[in-house]
C-alpha cells in the first residue's frame, strides 16, 4: 500500500514557476515507478511526466518538455515536478501516482492517485 500527498500547488502569473512535491508512505515506494498527471476543468486526465524506480528514465508530455522537470528523492520518499515557464494552459489539478509495474504515460498503468493540487496561471 501506497498512500502519495501533494503540495506546492497555488497561483502563479505566466511566466512563473512553481515547484509541486509528492510524499509517499509504505516500504515498497522505492520500487513504484512515479507519474504526474493533470486534470484542467471540463477536461480527461492528462499524462504530464513520469519517472522510473531508479530515477535514471523521465519521460514528458510534448506540451511540458522542456519547461517541466520530474526528479525523485528514494531516501525522503518524494517525488517533485518543477514546473518554469508557466502558461495559463497549465491550469488544472495536478495529481501524483504510483506504479508497481514501469512508469508509462497512461492513467490505467497506476495503482495509487494522491487527492491533488490545485495550479493556476494567470495571464
Amino acid at each position: 500500500q501506497v498512500q502519495l500527498v501533494e503540495s506546492g500547488g497555488g497561483l502563479v502569473q505566466a511566466g512563473g514557476s512553481l515547484r509541486l512535491s509528492c510524499a509517499a508512505s509504505g516500504r515498497t515506494f522505492t520500487s513504484y515507478g512515479m507519474g504526474w498527471f493533470r486534470q484542467a476543468p471540463g477536461k480527461e486526465r492528462e499524462f504530464v511526466a513520469a519517472i522510473n524506480w531508479r530515477g535514471v528514465s523521465r519521460y514528458y508530455a510534448n506540451s511540458v518538455k522542456g519547461r517541466f522537470t520530474i526528479s525523485r528523492d528514494n531516501a525522503k520518499r518524494t517525488v517533485s515536478l518543477q514546473m518554469n515557464s508557466l502558461k495559463p494552459e497549465d491550469t488544472a489539478v495536478y495529481y501524483c501516482a504510483a506504479a508497481r509495474d514501469g512508469s508509462g504515460a497512461y492513467a490505467r498503468e497506476y495503482d495509487y492517485w494522491g487527492q491533488g493540487t490545485q495550479v493556476t496561471v494567470s495571464s
